[in-house]
């Protein structure tokens, strides 16, 4: 059962490729999507939102993503904009469906982490509670000090 400080980090939507979006990167910069999701973190239940003109999306398997073989894609998707639930944990394989794109660097690989973990909250402090902790110390204190008169008093009746 949850705790009713703890609560479910929201879900997230991440646009692939941030402005640039899902196109074809600039000569020279084959790792552009790479470099992208190395700075995300993605877990279970998260999103990423493909945004295109003249392209598509494909859903591959590794050795596809490797090789650029759009021959047999998972899924692929051409309207323009793509919105792909991450729904378990573990890598996923994206090309574009253009030629030559994925030999330039149009492709993303993305590893996807179990659910986001619940935020707990630390629970108010109680003036309630702190009152019992003084109470409580100035019992032992009261205590402490009776037991000490009394073993003075015994001491000198001995003597």
């Amino acid at each position: 059962m949850a705790s009713p400080n703890a609560s479910v980090e929201a879900s997230r939507q991440f646009k692939v490729g941030d402005d640039m979006g899902w196109q074809q990167p600039p000569h020279n910069n084959t790792s552009f999507y790479a470099q992208w999701a190395a700075t995300k973190r993605f877990h279970v239940g998260d999103s990423l939102v493909f945004e295109y003109q003249n392209d598509s999306i494909m859903s591959v398997e590794k050795w596809d993503y490797y090789h650029c073989d759009s021959s047999e894609p998972i899924t692929a998707f051409n309207n323009g904009k793509s919105i792909v639930n991450l729904e378990s944990n573990g890598a996923f394989y994206f090309i574009s469906g253009t030629d030559d794109h994925c030999i330039n660097g149009q492709r993303l690989m993305v590893d996807v982490m179990s659910p986001h973990p619940p935020s707990i909250s630390a629970p108010s402090p109680s003036l309630h509670h702190h009152h019992h902790t003084s109470s409580a110390l100035s019992l032992s204190t009261f205590s402490l000090i009776l037991l000490l008169a009394f073993g003075v008093s015994f001491s000198v009746a001995i003597n």
